[in-house]
């Protein structure tokens, strides 16, 4: 493959981090974007990988709300990587300045610059599964997901997260409408699990798992189905999208859909004895009671808890050529990371 230029946005996320390290390792040259150059502790896990790949790291600064910080970093990248976004599900004060604001606005800031330099071919958005559905009850009968589906359930009072998201996507498929020098991919995947290359902590993703480890949930879960990825084939997911000719639209990212029991019982096989680990699923109508002092809304409760939900992966496989680590792979080495950094 010809080396070029790719930028990454976001570049210390969790998402990202493993973009970059995919890039680099392909000996591809990287720029990232940070709020802050100068807290250079945020990416030095990311020049620790540059020292030993053959591409090279480029670090701007840039602002999802300031418009034309983008500008620098996207002129002379053929393809940009937007996975800045926030998030996060609970302690939100404010959801439009919290969540819809930067995710929104942010897009559009990015391809603002993107429109501006001739440079860019191709965009691949860090969308969501949520972006596709807001709830386990929106199957409604259906078979599975897939990426005909648009989440029209969510909205700044219920699954903010999910609504941020959806409106984030959807500004980006109208700004790729009025031009014709780029096109756009979208990655959507389900809940992102699996070892984190820096070793913060405050992503949900790996929150969650440490929530489990540490005897948050040991007196039990609710009977929640998530779809689940592994942090490693999105970034690898990510790739494919941008540098496979034909790819287009829209790509459910997910392999294995699991309990928070199931997952808590993959655990304690591998790990026998070591953590407090819910043993027992806790009743809806329990669940349901205590939600507001558990961080749940009593609605997300009522059209979540106790429903399937399914995901198609098809199209990733069929025209990414994706293949998915097995959800225990995934759980195995998220843990051990979290033990060696020291993180529990």
């Amino acid at each position: 493959m010809n080396k070029v230029t790719a930028l990454v946005t976001g570049g210390t996320g969790y998402v990202a981090s493993w973009i970059i390290k995919e890039l680099l390792e392909q000996g591809h040259d990287v720029r990232m974007t940070v709020r802050n150059k100068n807290q250079t502790d945020k990416y030095a896990h990311l020049r620790g990988i540059e020292k030993e790949a053959p591409g090279q790291l480029f670090v701007y600064e840039a602002d999802l709300l300031k418009k034309g910080s983008f500008d620098e970093a996207v002129d002379g990248s053929e393809y940009v990587f937007h996975t800045a976004s926030p998030f996060f599900i609970s302690g939100i004060k404010d959801a439009y300045s919290d969540l819809v604001k930067p995710a929104k606005e942010g897009t559009r800031n990015v391809l603002e610059s993107v429109n501006k330099a001739t440079s860019v071919k191709r965009v691949i958005l860090t969308s969501s599964a949520v972006a596709i559905f807001g709830d386990n009850a929106d199957m409604k009968g259906k078979a599975a997901f897939t990426e005909a589906d648009w989440n029209e359930t969510s909205s700044e009072k219920h699954q903010p997260y999910s609504y941020s998201k959806t409106v984030a996507e959807k500004e980006a498929w109208e700004m790729v409408k009025e031009q014709n020098r780029w096109d756009l991919v979208t990655i959507n995947p389900t809940f992102i699990l699996g070892p984190s290359l820096a070793k913060r902590t405050d992503s949900t993703s790996i929150s969650t798992i440490r929530d489990f480890l540490t005897g948050t949930y040991k007196t039990g879960v609710p009977h929640l189905v998530n779809g689940t990825v592994d942090v490693r084939d999105i970034a690898k997911a990510q790739v494919l999208a941008a540098f496979t000719p034909e790819a287009s639209g829209r790509y459910l990212t997910s392999n294995e859909e699991a309990t928070l029991l199931h997952m808590a019982n993959i655990l304690e096989r591998n790990f026998p004895g070591k953590y407090k680990l819910p043993k027992r699923e806790v009743p809806k109508a329990l669940i349901w009671l205590i939600a507001p002092t558990i961080g749940f809304t009593r609605e997300y409760v009522s059209k979540n808890v106790g429903y399937a939900a399914k995901f198609d992966n098809s199209k990733s496989i069929r025209e990414l050529g994706m293949t998915y680590r097995s959800l225990e792979e995934t759980l195995v080495d998220q843990t051990k990371q979290l033990v060696k950094d020291g993180s529990i």
